[in-house]
């Protein structure tokens, strides 16, 4: 394999495990006892951590779609 595909590749898998990885920790966050105030209004802890994993989560998309554009070019 030549070093461009295997970027690729490594690109591909990347942004694949970010997809992938992510949302299980969205779930184990929303959760966690913080992520909720008494009255069920999302706390802090929350807000930051569904901004952390959207960011992620965009960025994970974008590598992924660089590898695949990567292979195809």
């Amino acid at each position: 394999m030549e070093l461009p595909a295997f970027l690729a590749v490594v690109l591909v898998i990347a942004g694949v495990w970010s997809l992938v990885v992510w949302p299980q920790f969205l779930r184990r966050v929303m959760k966690d006892p913080r992520a909720r105030d008494a009255d069920g209004k999302a706390t802090r802890f929350l807000t930051v951590h569904v901004v952390l994993v959207s960011i992620s989560m965009l960025l994970g998309a974008a590598t992924a779609a660089i590898g695949v554009a990567g292979l195809i070019g």
